[in-house]
């Protein structure tokens, strides 16, 4: 109205802006809270993951009868309880943030993105998109006590990639761990998990199996039940099943379904019989999670793995060549995995039975007890489709596992919240980077302020072009290992199209299937020798770069050096090893074609100025 005073011009300004916001979980729920708090009133929540139970002591949006149902969903109904104005609206997604349909378009329409991910692929993911939209980006994180937020905005400031961050910190995401582990961490820490529970002091927040207790869990499967059955109406409509519909429950049949500590109870009464715990862990309990449908809408569904399947498996390596090779370096087989957990049961058995308590601690140090460790952890992958790891690595991973702190994520969304403040009020300017530290600093600080660093002109990502030299052996490597060890893994780039400059011809596409054939190939098969040159475009966010070829005929296949050549600190040279973290981002491809400026790259540029 004519007379709407300061703080209703303020309010309604808040409320025309549209916000999204990535991440659901520890930080998303107290961020949500607080943006709703303020005056936003048109928000966009994505998140992919379902509530567990072991998310109830820190992410207060969530309750018991919630447990088992979409993160975004449940929090958008408490956002829109907390502001239910009429012009209110909150939506949500549960999908993958890689999905098609959060493209340039999709991005473009919001004032700012909130990050409130512990992943690192989908934080570039968002970062990547951000850049290429020109959306100010604000990202938060958490690490036990330790937290930080990055207000990014490109141009002005360096973006979440620009900084190369410390990949062997692990933090514990333990709302996958139970239930949906989508990387090797999250096995690693179910399987430690599994020790306790089997040979420690027993306690309920070690339990490991899927949560049977909890009543939406029981509903969900009684349904899927019946839906197999094809004796769904009466069951779909009621939310349960019957005994018309030809399944009774599972107290009609004199069993009972497993509560916690049924584990350690089952392996005591058998003698800890590691066939039989084997099976329980790794299939009667896959076969439970499998029948909860929902969990596998928007994801590759477990294969449990009987234990008899493993032990007829063929090694693999002939007994010369594992002999060469550091047992502690090689990544055991199907098999040798299913070896080392019977005899690090047995070990472990006899230990907890010669202990005055029978009691064990886990000790990384302990040879017995991280060899138990690993190999469930590499079970556990196998079954989730996830590549296995040595012993070594396993190891490295199982020492760095930190909790979440609710009040660190309180704290976190809070400092998020006044960087979103700052942006839509226009203070840009006065953005800066924070973090969060367990003690004071010298000037009595636990929030540590600092400006934020200029953007990275060496960045793939935010630099609008750079040139690198890459040291490699043009006669051994594959065009294959070019686009994923180093160009997706190692410089991020999310969609790479590749073109030889001389010839002008396309040795790898971002349109899927058109370069496959190609990816066996040498980069020597293609013309490329010393001195060659490529022109290399990434179609996620139009961004350009041109690679030197120098010829280092030492080097095998997958041997490399990045060589920056724009740095103000002069040449920065980076060994890079063969197993690298690939980036996968599933977006629509451009062709081979295309050898003009994309489209949409023409586009991006045309609407940025």
């Amino acid at each position: 109205s004519v007379n709407m005073g300061w703080r209703e011009k303020e309010a309604a300004k808040l409320a025309g802006k549209k916000v999204l916001m990535v991440g659901a979980g520890g930080i998303g729920c107290e961020l949500l809270k607080n943006i709703v708090l303020a005056g936003f009133r048109d928000i966009h929540v994505i998140d992919l993951d379902t509530i567990d139970v072991s998310n109830l002591n820190r992410q207060f949006l969530f309750r018991r009868e919630h447990v088992g149902k979409s993160k975004a969903e449940v929090s958008t109904a408490a956002g829109l309880r907390m502001a239910p104005d009429a012009e209110t609206k909150i939506v949500y997604d549960h999908e993958s943030i890689f999905s098609e349909k959060f493209n340039y378009e999709f991005f473009k329409q919001f004032v700012f993105v909130l990050n409130a991910l512990d992943n690192k692929a989908a934080r570039n993911h968002v970062n990547r998109m951000c850049m290429a939209t020109r959306v100010p980006l604000i990202d938060g994180g958490t690490s036990g006590y330790y937290g930080q937020v990055h207000s990014m905005i490109r141009g002005k400031t360096e973006c979440y990639e620009c900084d190369p961050k410390d990949e062997n910190k692990k933090s514990f995401p333990g709302c996958t761990i139970r239930n949906t582990p989508s990387e090797h961490i999250h096995c690693t820490v179910w399987s430690k998990h599994v020790f306790n529970q089997l040979f420690g002091e027993l306690d309920i927040d070690d339990d490991v199996s899927p949560d049977m207790d909890d009543e939406e869990a029981k509903e969900k499967l009684t349904v899927v039940e019946a839906m197999e059955t094809g004796d769904d109406d009466e069951a779909v409509a009621n939310g349960k099943t019957t005994p018309e519909s030809g399944k009774s429950t599972p107290e009609e049949n004199g069993k009972k379904e497993e509560k916690p500590g049924n584990t350690r109870a089952m392996a005591e009464e058998s003698g800890y019989d590691a066939e039989l715990i084997f099976n329980k862990l790794f299939v009667d309990d896959i076969h439970y999670l499998l029948k909860m449908a929902n969990l596998w809408k928007e994801r590759r569904p477990p294969v449990p793995v009987p234990f008899a399947e493993l032990a007829t498996e063929n090694v693999g390596l002939c007994e010369s060549t594992a002999a060469k090779l550091d047992p502690q370096q090689r990544v055991w087989t199907p098999a040798e995995n299913g070896a080392e957990f019977r005899k690090a049961v047995e070990t472990l058995r006899e230990r907890k039975a010669a202990s005055a308590d029978g009691i064990l601690t886990w000790d990384k140090d302990d040879d017995a007890a991280m060899r138990f460790v690993a190999a469930c952890a590499n079970i556990r992958a196998g079954i989730f489709h996830i590549a296995p790891k040595s012993l070594f690595e396993i190891k490295s991973m199982a020492g760095n596992i930190i909790p979440a702190i609710a009040t660190t994520n309180a704290i976190v969304a809070g400092i998020m919240t006044i960087d979103a403040l700052k942006i839509v009020a226009g203070h840009e300017d006065k953005l800066a980077s924070a973090i969060l530290m367990l003690n004071p600093n010298y000037r009595g600080q636990v929030v540590v302020p600092s400006p934020p660093e200029k953007p990275n002109p060496a960045c793939f990502t935010c630099s609008a072009k750079r040139e690198v030299s890459l040291r490699l052996n043009v006669e051994k490597m594959t065009v294959g290992t070019l686009r994923d060890k180093i160009l997706m893994a190692a410089l991020g780039v999310g969609a790479p199209d590749v073109m030889e400059a001389t010839t002008s011809k396309v040795i790898v596409s971002s349109e899927e299937g058109e370069t496959d054939g190609l990816m066996g190939d040498t980069l020597a098969a293609h013309g490329l020798s010393m001195g060659g040159r490529l022109i290399v475009e990434d179609f996620d966010s139009g961004a350009e770069m041109r690679v030197v070829v120098l010829q280092a005929a030492s080097f095998d296949e997958h041997s490399f050096v990045v060589v920056s050549d724009v740095s103000e600190e002069g040449e920065e040279q980076m060994m890079m090893k063969q197993e690298m973290e690939e980036v996968v981002i599933g977006k629509k491809r451009k062709t081979m074609d295309e050898n003009e400026m994309p489209a949409k790259k023409a586009r991006i540029e045309g609407e940025e100025e």
